[in-house]
């Protein structure tokens, strides 16, 4: 009897244990945490089970394995700036040589250099205080050329894309050496002087070149470099044209106001052709006379002669 009511004591209080509200989702959360631990478990040991050299560490789509450079992206998504930091204040005291440009504007872009006018083939940029400033890269690049230079105030150049260079020259205190990769915006120098445009002061000389062909700067301040490449270029005229032609535009060349030396040559000859005709007109006139003299002397003596014979 004993037994049975240990029995019947423990099923009461096993039931009143379940009636309690927390048990039954006790239950289903316990339960879940089991399947879920089984299944983690299950993944694990497939994954470790797993040859890991099949896998190609080396590709390219592996974090971190990619050997070019993320500046060739950079360079895309950029548009060229002036090369200065105070874009606001600065100034342009020279334009470039545009050939479709007015008159007055091509004359302006003239460089006036040992009595000689030359095109201006980039443009010249200064502070209004004419004082040294910072030069910057106008866009991101590969340093290509840095070259001493007294005429022409010391050279950088750096290719941006195959056959894209920018130019800046009238330098001082260069602080990038060839094969620097540059980011916009870096600094390259000092602005500084040239001799081949004195009157220009302290400035930067800047060029944007494409299949070395020099192009307006200012036609793609705030452009891409792709807006660079599709523009179309006029090969040889402003970078090629002779220094005769540059005089011609400012105001015509000397041949035009000097008489031709052909002209001359010939004028000079046809005057020594006469002056040769009346030398030989007066040496015929000298010899007439001796001539004609005589001519007289011996008729006088054959006159005497027959008067002789008569008088015998």
């Amino acid at each position: 009897m004993r037994e049975e009511e240990k029995k019947s004591s423990q099923d009461s209080s096993f039931k009143r244990f379940m009636k309690k509200r927390w048990v039954f989702p006790a239950i289903y959360i316990a339960s879940a945490a089991l399947i879920l631990s089984g299944v983690l478990w299950f993944q694990n040991s497939n994954n470790s089970a797993t040859d890991s050299d099949q896998f190609d560490y080396n590709a390219t789509d592996v974090p971190g394995k990619n050997d070019e450079p993320a500046l060739e992206v950079n360079r895309a998504l950029e548009n060229f700036v002036m090369p200065v930091e105070k874009t606001d204040t600065a100034v342009i005291q020279k334009g470039f040589y545009d050939l479709e440009a007015d008159d007055a504007e091509q004359e302006a872009a003239l460089v006036f250099y040992n009595n000689t006018y030359h095109p201006n083939t980039g443009i010249d940029i200064a502070m209004p205080d004419g004082e040294p400033f910072e030069v910057r890269a106008s866009l991101s690049g590969t340093v290509t050329k840095v070259q001493e230079d007294s005429l022409l105030g010391n050279v950088i150049e750096i290719e941006h894309d195959e056959g894209i260079v920018s130019r800046y020259q009238s330098v001082t205190d260069m602080s990038v050496a060839e094969g620097d990769v540059v980011e916009q915006g870096q600094a390259l120098a000092t602005a500084g002087k040239s001799l081949i445009n004195e009157e220009a002061g302290v400035h930067v000389h800047f060029e944007l070149r494409k299949d070395g062909i020099a192009v307006n700067p200012e036609s793609f301040f705030n452009k891409s470099l792709s807006e660079l490449k599709k523009a179309e270029t006029v090969k040889d005229k402003t970078e090629q044209l002779p220094a005769d032609d540059a005089t011609e535009i400012e105001g015509g060349t000397d041949e035009e106001s000097a008489p031709s030396d052909e002209g001359k040559t010939d004028a000079e000859e046809g005057t020594d052709t006469e002056k040769g005709s009346d030398t030989e007109t007066d040496s015929g006139s000298d010899t007439n006379p001796e001539t004609n003299t005589e001519t007289d002397t011996k008729t006088d003596t054959e006159s005497e002669n027959s008067s002789e014979s008569a008088d015998a």
